[in-house]
């Protein structure tokens, strides 16, 4: 199963809500503190590594301020003898 994480960038992020929306796993929430724009931005809160890199959150996200990094366990390889 894949596994990924979010990096938002706090100070462009506008609270628009759509991230949070869009996340299967519901690890997007809004920060304790705002910007320098006040508004309070979106941030990943996921202490179970539930987040799957699906991306979903940054194809909604209308000012590109998610980057997605996602990780696939390596394959073993089988050797016949």
């Amino acid at each position: 199963m894949a596994h990924g994480r979010i990096v938002i960038d706090a100070e462009r992020c506008k609270g628009c809500d759509l991230c949070r929306l869009a996340c299967p796993p519901s690890v997007i929430q809004f920060a304790d503190f705002l910007n320098p724009k006040g508004y309070r931005p979106a941030m990943l809160v996921d202490p179970e590594n539930k987040c799957t890199g699906c991306a979903l959150c940054a194809v909604v996200c209308p000012d590109a301020c998610i980057t997605v990094y996602r990780y696939q366990a390596a394959r073993q390889s089988s050797k016949v003898a």
